[in-house]
C-alpha cells in the first residue's frame, strides 16, 4: 500500500471539478516516455522458527529497515518517530500492515532493468537478514499463520483500516495482514489509449490471477482455493473492490472514474505527519466543506491522491494504471508479471489482438470469470464454452509478439521475450504455481507446510 512521503502542505486546494480529473490527465506520456514501475511484496520470517517478527524486537523489522540504511544508503521515511518506509534510486521500500517488506520499484524503461531492479533488491534484503536471522517467503499468503500470530506495524493509516475493515467485509483483515501481492504500474499516451488498456487489462485480469496463483493453504493445510489472496478480494470491501462494469460503457473516461473514485468511502486525511480518522466518510462532503472529520477545510491535490490509493480494483486508475491481479512469488515471476502486461499493452499490434480476444465478453461473464477463478485457476470459464487454459497461449504469444516488436535489448542482445518463459512453462505444463505446491505438499512434503520455507524462500 502506498507510503507517503511528504505532507502535501502546499499543493493547491480543489476549487474545481476539472483539478480532479486533471490528475488522471496529467499522466498522459508519448509512447517514448512510457515507463515501467513494478511492486513486489514479500513475507519476512525468523529462520529459527518461522514466526513473523514485530517491528519492535531485537532483529525485527526495525533492525531490518536500519540495515538497509545502513548498509545500502537508503534515506529513512518517518511517521511518528519510526522508520516506516526507505527511499532510494531504485524507490521505495515500504511495510505492509503485518511487516511484508514491498519494494514499490522506480519507473524504469525496459524489463531488463526491472528485473535488475529487483534482483539488487534482493541480494540486500537476503544480506541484511541473514545477519538479522530473518527469511522471506514468495507466496500469496501466509501459508500457516493465524491473524493473532501476525504483528501490527506502526503506521498511522493502517490503524484507521484495522478498525474499518471488520465494517465492510468479513475478510479485509485477512488482505491487510496475511496477504502479498506483485504488481505493474503502466503509462497511457491520452484518454482514449487509456480507456482501451484499462478495458483490455481487467478482462485479462483472471488470466494472470490464475498464471501467478500461489496461495493455496491458510493456517497450515490446504484451503481448497488456487488463489486464496485473489478470493479475499470478493469480501474486503464491496465499496472499493470488484471489476468496475462502468468501464466497459460508452463514454468511459477520465471522468467516470472520478465519479467513481468520489463514491468511494474515505480512510483518511494525513494532516502534520499524522493520519486524521475519516472512515466511511465522503470525499463529496470533503470538496464542500463539509468532511466531519475536519469542518470547514477542504482537500488538496494531495488528498486526492492518497484518496485515489485507497480505491482495490483489479486494474487501478491513478497517473498510471496498476494491474493487481497476481499474488506474490519467486524472482522470475515478479519479472514475469511486467513482462506479461507490458507485451500486451505497450504495442499497439498486441493490445489491438487482445482487446479484439475479449472485447464481445458480456459484463456477466467476466463477472464469472473473476468469480471462478480462485478455485478453478485456469480451469475457469471464459465465452463460447472454453477455459483460460484454452486461450493462455494464444495470449501469451500475443504478449510475446508485443515484446518482440519493442526490441529492447540487453548488453547480450537478448530482447524481453525471455521473462515470459515462466509463464509459457505453466502454460505448457497446465499446472499454476499453486498446484505444484499442492502436489510437493500431498506427495514429497508428506503434510509437512514447513517445507514451504525451504522451497519458496527467496
Amino acid at each position: 500500500m502506498s507510503t507517503r512521503t511528504e505532507t502535501g502542505a502546499h499543493d493547491p486546494v480543489i476549487e474545481t471539478r476539472d483539478q480532479l480529473i486533471s490528475v488522471f490527465a496529467r499522466g498522459e506520456k508519448p509512447p517514448e516516455r512510457w515507463r515501467i514501475g513494478t511492486e513486489h511484496e514479500k513475507f519476512v520470517y525468523r529462520t529459527a522458527d518461522f514466526r513473523a517478527p514485530s517491528y519492535d524486537e531485537p532483529g525485527g523489522i526495525r533492525d531490518l529497515l536500519a540495515g538497509l540504511a545502513a548498509d545500502y544508503g537508503w534515506e529513512p521515511v518517518i511517521e511518528g518517530g519510526n522508520v516506516i518506509a526507505l527511499a532510494g534510486s531504485d524507490g521505495t521500500i515500504s511495510l505492509e500492515p503485518a511487516g511484508q517488506l514491498e519494494l514499490s520499484g522506480a519507473p524504469l524503461e525496459n524489463l531488463h532493468e526491472t528485473c535488475a531492479e529487483t534482483g539488487r533488491h534482493l541480494k540486500q534484503v537476503k544480506a541484511v537478514g541473514d545477519r538479522l536471522g530473518l527469511g522471506f517467503l514468495g507466496l500469496g499468503m501466509w501459508p500457516d499463520k493465524t491473524r493473532a500470530e501476525l504483528p501490527v506495524m506502526p503506521k498511522g493509516r493502517y490503524g484507521i483500516m484495522l478498525r474499518h475493515m471488520p465494517r465492510v467485509g468479513s475478510m479485509g483483515l485477512d488482505m491487510m495482514l496475511r496477504t502479498c501481492t506483485i504488481q505493474v504500474n503502466l503509462d497511457y499516451q491520452s484518454e482514449t489509449d487509456m480507456v482501451k488498456k484499462f478495458r483490455t487489462s481487467l478482462a485479462l485480469q483472471p488470466l494472470a490471477t490464475a498464471l501467478f496463483a500461489n496461495s493455496p493453504f491458510t493456517e497450515g493445510k490446504p484451503n481448497g482455493m488456487l488463489s486464496y489472496r485473489s478470493h479475499i478480494w470478493s469480501d474486503t470491501d464491496p465499496a472499493r473492490t470488484g471489476m468496475l462494469p462502468f468501464v466497459f460503457e460508452d463514454g468511459f473516461g477520465y471522468e467516470r472514474y472520478a465519479d467513481y473514485a468520489l463514491d468511494v468511502p474515505m480512510y483518511f486525511v494525513y494532516r502534520d505527519g499524522s493520519y486524521i480518522d475519516a472512515a466511511g466518510q465522503s470525499f463529496r462532503d470533503f470538496l464542500d466543506g463539509r468532511l466531519p472529520a475536519l469542518p470547514g477545510e477542504k482537500p488538496t491535490i494531495a488528498d486526492w491522491n492518497d484518496h485515489l490509493s485507497t480505491a482495490f480494483p483489479e486494474v487501478r486508475l491513478k497517473s498510471f494504471l496498476e494491474m493487481r491481479g497476481a499474488d506474490g512469488g519467486p524472482w522470475g515471476r515478479i519479472c514475469a508479471l511486467p513482462a506479461f502486461w507490458v507485451g500486451l499493452l505497450y504495442d499497439q499490434g498486441a493490445l489491438d489482438a487482445a482487446w479484439d480476444l475479449v472485447k464481445d465478453w458480456s459484463m456477466d461473464a467476466r463477472q464469472v470469470l473473476r468469480d471462478s477463478v480462485p478455485k478453478l485457476g485456469l480451469d475457469a470459464p471464459v465465452p463460447g464454452g472454453r477455459t483460460l487454459r484454452d486461450i493462455a497461449g494464444e495470449v501469451l504469444e500475443i504478449a510475446r509478439s508485443g515484446l518482440a516488436s519493442r526490441a529492447r535489448l540487453d548488453v547480450s542482445g537478448n530482447n524481453e521475450t525471455g521473462y515470459l518463459g515462466v509463464l509459457q512453462e505453466v502454460v505448457s505444463r497446465g499446472q499454476t504455481p499453486a498446484e505444484s505446491l499442492l502436489e510437493r505438499y500431498q506427495g514429497a512434503w508428506g503434510g509437512d507446510l514447513t517445507r514451504v520455507y525451504a522451497e519458496e524462500s527467496f
